[in-house]
């Protein structure tokens, strides 16, 4: 957790993230994509210094880390950073604006135990018994895109309906409120209007789950809320499990709708790509996604670190209170790890380590297992049932997300 002293220091500066109505400009650059690829200003920022300070506005320092070898090392240290953002915003407080909740923005003691109520859901071996589902719901949504006719927009009845359907089941969550989530997945990831209008997104989706954990007490679903409630009862409160549910319903809607349809978008620049997906080996797929992950990294920064203590990150000095930012964008495409023309799609890439894309250390993504799960039977299903497929509109037409912690485009209409 943060010392007393640093908050006290943030405070005094004056600085509410809830306030802001626009992002700094140093803070956009790891944010910044030229349709796929991040900006080349950042690849010359991790070729200068793989780790640089931005001064953002009220005197508050962001380190943003760019190099692999240096992102792995701070996502791994569990010792240095906290995770824990309530000291950012002037209400701070349980129940306040800033407590959004999820695994992602909470420190030990208190994320181990929640973790450990979502983390037997989504090993592979549990996961393995959801595949017909997936499969079927796949099928269903291919299904929606062949009968609205050519062309259509993949990414509203496939891309952004997949993940949300599974993520629901999964969780015991009701039909009604899957229009909503997929309203509010979009917006508390667009930083255009700074982190006020975010924050209104996150609020509203809590509120949500809120009345959904009130009614699952007294009535448990099947899903994964009624069964943590059945075997924890009151010992987690509903506060922490609606935070929780918030973090998995956002992790696991968001981020994989994006690598669907950029994913699709990505496999269409070549046909070799395209028949890969479509009569590829399992171990072909496999590794067709892992490119896809590393190339796209659509999380585009990680959980922001705060640091406990004065400390060096690669030769950078960085004071206690000091926020790091880990760009899982840049560090994906460090030819340092990555090897030559990281810049380039290569499903037959060898590198020297895994991928960030789901983060690293305590806080990687629990659901990495079903988000895998998903893209390795949609690419497959997707172009098998649609050969022909191409994109409506040539590539540098779509409609590009132009400011947002995930990546994505709006739309991605198709023709078949």
């Amino acid at each position: 957790m943060l010392g007393r002293l640093a908050q006290r220091r943030i405070r005094a500066k004056g600085l509410d993230v809830a306030s802001l109505t626009f992002l700094p400009e140093a803070a956009r650059l790891p944010l910044l994509r030229t349709g796929t690829d991040p900006v080349p200003e950042l690849a010359e920022l991790r070729a200068r210094c793989p780790v640089e300070r931005l001064d953002l506005p009220f005197g508050f320092a962001v380190h943003l880390v760019t190099g692999y070898d240096q992102a792995r090392t701070v996502l791994a240290d569990r010792s240095s950073y906290s995770n824990d953002i309530r000291h950012l915003f002037g209400d701070a407080g349980p129940g306040s604006t800033a407590d959004v909740g999820g695994l992602g923005f909470t420190d030990p003691p208190l994320h181990t135990r929640l973790r450990k109520l979502v983390a037997p859901e989504f090993t592979r071996q549990r996961l393995a018994g959801l595949e017909p589902a997936v499969e079927a719901t796949v099928a269903h949504r291919l299904d929606e895109l062949a009968a609205a006719g050519s062309p259509a927009d993949l990414a509203e009845l496939v891309s952004w309906r997949v993940p949300m359907d599974v993520i629901c089941d999964l969780l015991g969550l009701d039909d009604a409120d899957h229009e909503a989530f997929l309203r509010l997945g979009t917006q508390r990831f667009d930083a255009t209007g700074g982190m006020s209008a975010a924050l209104g997104a996150v609020s509203e989706q809590k509120r949500i789950l809120l009345d959904v954990v009130a009614r699952q007490r007294s009535a448990p679903g099947t899903g994964l809320i009624g069964r943590i409630i059945q075997a924890e009862g009151d010992a987690v409160s509903d506060d922490e499990l609606a935070g929780l549910v918030d973090g998995i319903v956002t992790g696991g809607y968001e981020t994989t709708a994006s690598s669907i349809s950029l994913g699709t978008a990505v496999l269409l620049r070549d046909p070799a790509h395209a028949a890969l997906a479509r009569d590829g080996s399992p171990a072909d797929v496999d590794r067709l996604v892992e490119e896809l992950l590393r190339y796209l990294s659509v999380v585009q920064v990680a959980f922001p670190r705060f640091a406990t203590r004065d400390l060096e990150v690669a030769g950078c000095p960085v004071r206690e209170g000091d926020a790091v930012a880990v760009s899982l964008s840049g560090a994906d495409r460090d030819p340092a790890w990555a090897g030559a023309d990281p810049d380039r799609f290569d499903p037959a890439r060898t590198a020297t380590g895994s991928h960030l894309a789901f983060g690293h250390g305590v806080h990687r993504c629990v659901g990495a297992e079903l988000a895998r799960m998903e893209l390795r039977i949609l690419f497959p299903a997707l172009f098998r049932r649609f050969p022909d497929l191409a994109l409506a509109v040539p590539e540098e037409q779509l409609r590009w997300r132009e400011l947002s912690f995930v990546h994505g485009v709006e739309e991605l209409p198709v023709r078949f």
